[in-house]
């Protein structure tokens, strides 16, 4: 079944070179992961299809606006951690995500 990542950023460009990445990844590793990127204003309109959704670092002070939405949506939450968001490490991004998906809750993950 896939599994639907949205990554957010302030524009949505940063958040696209590093969905692209996790996208060549997540095929490389036959993940069946749909991973799309969108800017922050994007963001309840694009929620509600998501499986989970990785904040950019620098949005970090959003993370409780976005656990209350994503909490009510029943979609896993957490910031990308900024070495991986800053190398834009699509392996690293992959990982990640998958740890949140495995996990019975949808609780922060902002470890690096």
């Amino acid at each position: 079944m896939t599994k639907h990542i949205l990554l957010i950023c302030g524009a949505g460009a940063s958040s696209g070179f590093m969905a692209a990445s996790a996208r060549k990844a997540a095929k490389k590793a036959a993940k069946d992961f749909d991973i799309k990127a969108k800017s922050e204003s994007e963001l309840y309109d694009s929620l509600g299809s998501a499986d989970l959704l990785l904040v950019a670092p620098h949005l970090k002070y959003m993370i409780e606006e976005v656990k209350t939405a994503c909490e009510q949506n029943g979609t896993k939450y957490g910031i990308i951690p900024q070495k991986v968001y800053g190398s834009l490490n699509g392996v690293d991004l992959i990982n990640f995500a998958e740890k949140i998906l495995e996990e019975d809750n949808g609780n922060e993950k902002s470890r690096s």
